[in-house]
């Protein structure tokens, strides 16, 4: 039986949700299951359309109910992101995955939404066999301790700073 392993994707450039569905995407193809919980996020974009063609092998949960950027979290994002908290550790947990994605993961303890501890607790009891993909900026060096793999996204230039706003199955 193959070894699952601890996957964090980090850092302030593009591309973690997009590299996480990229494996779930890779995972499909293979026939593996995959369960993905998005935090934060509360809006379908174009990949949720391209997902649910795959809806026998992927299934996509939100826990979130919007980005927090440039708010302070409310006790509504509080308990949007807790009330995912059991059902995740049971998709974690059970083996009936083969990869669980946690997008924005790192940005909901990061602001409180879920706490270090209980991100750490999901580690700890994973599956022997699931792949665990942990998204988004802010990653706690504890979380990056327990990781196997640690990719940091670093941006270099971004349209965005010209003021391009995002694209419809580019960005969105």
């Amino acid at each position: 039986m193959r070894k699952g392993y601890v996957q964090v994707y980090t850092g302030n450039g593009k591309g973690k949700t997009t590299a996480a569905l990229g494996l779930a995407l890779r995972a499909a193809g293979a026939g593996q299951k995959v369960f993905i919980a998005q935090f934060i996020k509360a809006r379908k974009c174009s990949e949720h359309k391209a997902l649910e063609r795959f809806s026998d092998l992927i299934t996509l949960k939100q826990f979130g109910k919007g980005f927090i950027l440039k708010r302070k979290p409310s006790a509504f994002d509080i308990k949007a992101a807790q009330g995912g908290i059991n059902e995740i550790r049971s998709a974690i947990c059970s083996g009936d995955f083969d990869v669980v994605i946690l997008d924005e993961a790192n940005v909901a303890a990061y602001h409180k939404l879920i706490s270090i501890d209980c991100l750490l607790s999901l580690i700890e009891a994973k599956h022997r066999k699931t792949e665990l993909v942990i998204t988004g900026r802010y990653a706690d060096e504890k979380v990056i301790e327990a990781a196997d793999l640690v990719t940091e996204m670093k941006p270099v230039k971004h349209y965005v700073y010209s003021g391009i706003k995002a694209r419809v199955g580019i960005e969105k």
